[in-house]
């Protein structure tokens, strides 16, 4: 075993396509990250197979940010201490529904409950074609893929670099940020078919790298587009940066957490 970095920062999306929050502790389970990707808005123009609305769509839906009302309850399963007592294998319960719910701040200051219809209105406003949306809820995070994504603050700097402008971590919606021992970009691709112990406990298989999409382009903080980093990821990375992994020893992650590559 050999300790390969550090956590650099922890991160949750509520929302799915909503701008994520910054927690210093999350509970990754075998279905994911604890509080991520709870609700999503579906769209009656997006295909089947991936029915909901992104900022693929309404770009500025990177600039809504979405807050539980009971943090405490939002931070880790409410029986996870007697779940691992009984068995390490055992998911915990989640909170209610009522306890585990949203508010949306909207770009313009303005506050809504994430059931209320006038946030689907807002959400809506500049939509091109015909976008009839509904609120999807799931107790486990409605990811894109895999459970958890995995993204090194080293691959955000080669990417500027490469690209002759600041590339904010921020685009890559990632999970867990790890600030790698090795400078150099992309490094995170060689843990593929690997596993990381990421603090005292926790397990994750590394099982793909990530392929990317428009989102990537979207400034979080003001929704404009730089077309250049994707057109950068797709030439010289085939597409891809950052991985996918699935967890298979749950608990609590910490900023600040060693990694180790388990050889």
């Amino acid at each position: 075993m050999s300790i390969i970095g550090r956590v650099d920062s922890l991160w949750r999306y509520p929302v799915k396509s909503m701008r994520g929050e910054e927690l210093d502790e999350i509970f990754a389970g075998y279905a994911g990250v604890y509080g991520d990707r709870l609700f999503a808005f579906a769209s009656s123009a997006s295909p089947k197979g991936f029915p909901f609305l992104t900022g693929r769509e309404q770009r500025q839906m990177v600039r809504y940010r979405p807050r539980f009302r009971n943090p405490d309850k939002a931070a880790r399963p409410i029986n996870q201490v007697e779940a691992e007592a009984l068995s390490p294998l055992i998911n915990p319960i989640s909170a209610s529904p009522a306890e585990l719910m949203v508010e949306v701040e909207t770009p313009d200051g303005k506050t809504f409950a994430i059931d209320d219809p006038a946030l689907i209105e807002t959400i809506r406003d500049g939509l091109k074609g015909k976008h009839k949306l509904t609120l999807l809820r799931s107790d486990r995070a409605m990811t894109d893929c895999c459970p958890l994504s995995i993204f090194a603050v080293q691959t955000a700097k080669k990417l500027g670099e490469e690209v002759g402008v600041a590339v904010d971590k921020r685009r890559f919606r990632a999970n867990v940020y790890l600030d790698l021992t090795s400078s150099e970009g992309f490094a995170e691709d060689q843990f593929v078919g690997k596993s990381l112990r990421i603090g005292s406990k926790v397990v994750v298989s590394v099982l793909a790298r990530d392929t990317r999409c428009m989102m990537i382009v979207l400034d979080p903080d003001t929704a404009e587009k730089t077309p250049a980093i994707l057109k950068q990821v797709a030439q010289g990375h085939e597409g891809k940066a950052g991985v996918y992994g699935a967890v298979l020893v749950e608990g609590r992650l910490r900023k600040g957490d060693p990694v180790e590559l388990l050889e």
